[in-house]
């Protein structure tokens, strides 16, 4: 009984080390796919309380990061696919400051745009090119195939830079 108490209390350290180490680059995952900064502290909450409860199992993977990451795009999947169709997005709660050396408008612009496309466009190219995956890690997470998520970048892509276009002027110097 009381080497279960200590293993218990061992899983519950290494939980909270990987949480704290890992659980800011989940939530600011979370923030780029739902553009919602209290939704992306409960999505990011949820994926770490799905992990805890089968932390014997995840840190046995390959890469607990990965396997963090696609528990949270999959909370993101699914809450979006529960929503009510009268519920919209909203870009208020983003931080106030940006991240140096860029352009605010620029970045303001951009959160908007990607808040436009649905929800597994919008995960394809955050993955791909905010968390710089590779196509088949994108499609792993995702439960995809390679071929669909490069279409899928493809045309989210080509989607941003049509709601772009109109402010690239004001925007890029």
């Amino acid at each position: 009984m009381v080497v279960g108490r200590r293993r218990a209390a061992e899983e519950r350290r290494e939980f909270e080390e990987f949480a704290h180490t890992r659980g800011a680059a989940l939530f600011r995952t979370a923030l780029l796919l739902c553009g919602d900064w209290h939704l992306a502290e409960d999505l990011t909450q949820t994926a770490l309380a799905r992990i805890y409860a089968s932390w014997h199992r995840v840190k046995q993977a390959e890469s607990p990061t990965a396997y963090a990451r696609t528990v949270l795009v999959r909370c993101y999947l699914s809450h979006r696919r529960l929503r009510r169709s009268t519920e919209l997005p909203v870009l208020d709660g983003l931080p106030e400051q940006a991240a140096p050396d860029h352009d605010p408008a620029l970045r303001v612009a951009l959160l908007a745009a990607l808040a436009e496309l649905p929800p597994k466009d919008r995960a394809v190219l955050v993955l791909r090119y905010w968390e710089d995956r590779s196509v088949d890690e994108t499609a792993a997470e995702l439960q995809l195939s390679p071929g669909t998520v490069r279409v899928r970048a493809l045309r989210a892509l080509t989607r941003l830079r049509r709601q772009l276009a109109p402010h690239l002027d004001s925007l890029v110097p």
